[in-house]
């Protein structure tokens, strides 16, 4: 395998994290960015949202490939932080779009999963290309900001002739995700449950997870099979698929308490009920092969909790 020149922007974020170790691990030279000050080796402190301090960052090192991570991430933390979702989302997409129509490294444009809101079949990648916009009912603003850096992306291709391979992260989980309210369910209820505070589970809701090491396998992979324009969806199991109260029951299994802390409510209002996602196209030209069952990542995830927030010491 070839060594890459690789760069990681929101690379101090829990998936960007895993990533840039997955990486390493396999002999390319990867280069960590984001916005917060850090001791880390091979990092640069950049915000994506202002051009100059990306530029930077090219004028000092060339990359081969650049995955484009930072984001703000959530429906309500879109809600309450929408400046900064709507900065960071778009318009620092757009700065990293500027500098790829000029150096033309290769860049993997983290979307999301949420770009199909309500859709209610299978969510195959053409899902977005075969329905009106109107006809997915995009839910919430980080929605629209993932499909707008996605159109984007299809955008500079046609005029500019970059190449992007662009990926749908599901309810991606797993050791160096903190906790915020803000998070996705899986942490937000380990943390919770550590600290014994109480959570609510909503019914009528069912969702494939990914352990992050195994989405990580699967996104490195792409540099040695990169096929410009394509998009990948990138998720557990099919088989895995569970209700979020199986995911809370198996959270409170790892952790060792009962569900007295725990408030059952119906479903919750703006939230897709049911995705089912196909990741064939991952498994083709991806190698896709997730092997973390639910049952061991939030095991996993729970002792590396356990230890981040020095539970039981």
């Amino acid at each position: 395998m070839e060594t890459q020149r690789i760069l990681v922007t929101g690379g101090a974020g829990f998936i960007g994290t895993n990533l840039v170790n997955e990486l390493k691990s396999r002999g390319h030279e990867v280069i960590a960015a984001d916005l917060y000050n850090t001791r880390r080796e091979n990092y640069i402190r950049a915000d994506v949202r202002n051009y100059r301090q990306v530029e930077r960052i090219f004028e000092q090192s060339k990359f081969d490939y650049v995955y484009h991570l930072a984001a703000e991430y959530g429906r309500w933390n879109g809600e309450d932080y929408y400046e900064n979702l709507w900065q960071t989302n778009v318009i620092g997409t757009k700065n990293m779009l500027r500098l790829q129509e000029k150096l033309k490294f290769r860049m993997i444009f983290y979307s999301s999963a949420e770009v199909y809101g309500d859709y209610n079949g299978v969510m195959t990648e053409d899902v977005m290309e075969n329905n009106p916009i109107k006809d997915t009912y995009q839910m919430n603003d980080y929605a629209i900001t993932k499909w707008d850096g996605e159109l984007m992306c299809m955008n500079s291709a046609k005029m500019f002739g970059t190449e992007t391979v662009r990926v749908r992260p599901v309810n991606c989980y797993g050791p160096y995700e903190h906790y915020t309210p803000y998070r996705g369910f899986i942490p937000k209820f380990i943390y919770l449950a550590l600290h014994n505070k109480p959570y609510t589970v909503h019914g009528g809701h069912k969702r494939i997870i990914d352990f992050v090491e195994d989405s990580c396998n699967t996104w490195a992979n792409i540099v040695d099979n990169f096929i410009p324009g394509e998009v990948y969806n990138v998720a557990g199991r099919p088989e895995w698929e569970k209700d979020i109260k199986e995911y809370s029951d198996l959270v409170l299994k790892a952790v060792g308490i009962d569900d007295s802390l725990v408030t059952y409510e119906g479903a919750e209002e703006f939230t897709t009920k049911v995705k089912t996602i196909d990741c064939s196209k991952a498994i083709r030209d991806l190698k896709h092969n997730p092997k973390v069952s639910p049952e061991e990542g939030i095991s996993r995830t729970v002792e590396w909790m356990k230890k981040y927030y020095r539970i039981g010491e």
